[in-house]
């Protein structure tokens, strides 16, 4: 995913930044505690196709 298109990018339910996963195949919310899918290279960013992320996912998010 461009840099670029990263950095104006939020989470639409808390309106704070996503961070791209370590895979690449994610959007996290920190904040939300949710997780946004990339498919075929487009996020999507609508809740109900956000999963939450477990707590050690949680835990080693805050750690960052």
């Amino acid at each position: 995913m461009k840099k670029a298109l990263l950095d104006i990018l939020v989470c639409p339910v808390t309106k704070t930044p996503l961070v791209l996963n370590e895979a690449g195949t994610e959007l996290i919310s920190k904040v939300g505690g949710m997780a946004y899918p990339i498919r075929d290279g487009i996020p999507v960013l609508l809740e109900t196709e956000a999963r939450t992320l477990t707590t050690e996912e949680r835990l080693d998010e805050s750690k960052k």
